[in-house]
């Protein structure tokens, strides 16, 4: 038996056989030309069938009217016993011609039963091709596909964030699968719904011209084309709006073409975004913001605050962090996003996935002339915090000195039990009183603490801090990941949202670093400006990292525990300014 291992062994082998195979189908298999030839057998089969019956009747025909003619030739002839015998004899020739007339009749039928099956065959073979993926398969599924594939491959080959990138990138291979979503309409069908409707019940802000204006623009690079209601939704993007209709009727708008192309429209139940699909029930957590609180939940039964309460001067950190997000909501106001999108793209640079979310589910929740960004802005967030270690070393490096990345710090002093308890407590009414809207965070951020510290509660404590976390995490992730369909998720606005993250994320870590920096300016026991880049809520990978760049140049200098101080006021910080966005924006 031959040792040699085989190439199929290699996932890059493996992978680039799925793309050939895949590209083979978009190109070649989907061709309607191909999907014609099926038939062409059975149609020159019913051909032949229907020529043989033809044949058929015309001899029946004929055999009929030669016995007629006899009968009648019969009567004129003289001699009764003769006519007699020549009359039985066309008697029994009839009886014959009937039986064989009903002999062919019982096989007609038969014959047209078998074609029906046949028929019905053939109909579900179509239906079942029109339903397959090969069939639907577009690039933009193989592209997202193979981003669900990379996900996938950085959590297990370089373990970027496992428990995050596994849920994520199996989520975006689920909800990429391509499915049948309709027939869809062309532009005459759509103009005749706009041209059936009554103008007493029309029901929507613009009127029926501007809609048809409206449906001119969104198939004007689709035409005699079926479209589909992602497809306009996509288009919309693209199009400018007629005069007719203001930016805040986005929500008027989709409620117009989801009716106008509702009989284009086939709901499987599959995917996330069709009404009644498993994957649609499990994202209704996502769209009202129900996981992240349940995340924070967990975060704060596993945090232990002791290093902030020792050293709450290094809190100052987290706030400085924190630029990333302002700034990031101007770049977003300059790049064409309305006020409450930038706001909810600028919480990216607080490198917190849970808050991200939360956020964009009150701002860019598709309602209000905003635009649903759910997806984009929590895959941005998920991945630059999966990329923690590739992203921060670099700034880290261009922004410190070798002799400031080798300042040791001082053990921090010893919390006591009581100091553990008031924090939470404190906390949770001083940060909620500066902004309320920040509660379902905080809220739970430090009621899990207080289970945690009092000691008292420990199976409630288990239980935050591991299955609900963990089941939460996993039902989060996978939704999160499906909501990147192709068809909504592939657009301009989500380039953007990832150019814009990668920068506040940079700007973050650059704003903790500087304002370590300032800060060891007027201390006289100087900190190590590296612990500054742990102020984005990145927990504890941020920390982490920070421990590895010191012990680079001094392995006995240990930064791990000073580290935990601005990482976990990131988190605090992070969800503050969630809070006084929604307070300038949500009203």
């Amino acid at each position: 038996m031959l040792r040699k291992k085989s190439i199929y062994r290699k996932p890059l082998v493996i992978i680039a056989s799925v793309v050939i195979l895949l590209l083979l189908n978009v190109l070649v298999v989907n061709n309607p030309i191909f999907a014609t030839r099926v038939a062409d057998f059975g149609e020159k089969t019913e051909q032949v069938s229907e020529m043989t019956a033809q044949e058929t009747d015309l001899q029946q025909a004929e055999e009929a009217a030669t016995a007629t003619a006899a009968v009648a030739a019969s009567q004129t002839e003289p001699g009764l016993e003769e006519v007699s015998k020549k009359v039985n004899t066309l008697d029994k020739r009839l009886t014959a011609i009937e039986e064989a007339n009903t002999v062919k009749k019982v096989h007609k039928e038969e014959s047209n039963g078998d074609q029906t099956i046949q028929d019905r065959l053939k109909t579900g073979l179509r239906n079942f091709w029109l339903l397959t993926g090969f069939r639907n398969c577009k690039m933009g599924n193989i592209i997202m596909i193979l981003v669900g594939i990379l996900f996938i491959f950085l959590a297990i080959r370089f373990e970027f964030e496992p428990m995050l990138l596994i849920p994520i990138g199996t989520g975006i291979i689920c909800g990429n699968i391509p499915f049948f979503q309709g027939m869809g309409i062309t532009l005459d069908d759509a103009l005749a719904f706009v041209n059936s409707a009554d103008p007493d019940l029309w029901k929507y802000s613009f009127n029926q011209e501007t809609a048809k204006e409206l449906l001119t623009a969104i198939f004007q690079d689709s035409e005699g084309k079926r479209l589909v209601l992602s497809d306009a939704l996509k288009q919309l993007e693209n199009i400018q709006l007629p005069e007719g209709i203001a930016t805040n009727d986005l929500e008027t708008v989709k409620s117009f073409l989801g009716s106008a192309f509702a009989s284009g429209e086939t709901n499987l139940q599959t995917g996330l975004y069709q009404e009644g699909s498993v994957l649609n029930y499990l994202y209704f957590g996502v769209t009202k913001g129900i996981y992240p609180p349940l995340i924070f939940l967990g975060i704060g039964a596993m945090t232990d605050f002791s290093s902030l309460i020792a050293n709450p001067k290094l809190m100052i950190l987290g706030a400085a962090a924190q630029l990333g997000v302002f700034l990031t909501f101007i770049g977003a106001l300059y790049l064409g996003f309305n006020l409450k999108e930038a706001g909810a793209i600028g919480i990216i640079g607080g490198a917190d996935g849970p808050t991200a979310i939360f956020l964009s589910s009150r701002l860019a929740n598709g309602l209000n002339g905003t635009r649903n960004l759910i997806g984009p802005i929590a895959i941005a967030a998920y991945s630059y915090m999966a990329l923690v270690p590739v992203i921060q070393p670099p700034i880290i490096r261009l922004l410190t000195s070798k002799k400031e990345r080798m300042i040791k710090m001082a053990a921090p002093r010893m919390v006591n039990k009581t100091e553990k308890i008031m924090f939470p407590i404190v906390g949770l009414i001083l940060t909620t009183f500066i902004s309320p809207t920040a509660l379902p965070l905080l809220g739970m951020l430090f009621f899990g603490n207080i289970i945690k510290e009092s000691g008292v509660v420990k199976r409630l404590q288990n239980t935050a801090s591991n299955p609900l976390i963990d089941i939460v995490t996993i039902i989060l992730g996978l939704t999160v990941g499906a909501s990147t369909q192709a068809s909504v998720f592939l657009t301009s606005s989500s380039i953007k949202i990832f150019a814009l993250g990668a920068a506040s994320f940079c700007v973050a870590t650059a704003g903790g670093l500087l304002g370590a920096k300032l800060m060891n300016v007027f201390l006289k026991e100087k900190i190590n400006p590296m612990i500054g880049a742990a102020g984005v809520s990145a927990v504890p990978d941020s920390a982490r990292v920070v421990e590895v760049e010191g012990q680079k140049y001094d392995p006995s200098n240990h930064l791990l525990m000073h580290a935990m101080a601005p990482n976990v006021s990131g988190v605090i910080g992070s969800a503050v300014a969630a809070g006084v966005m929604m307070s300038f924006l949500m009203m």
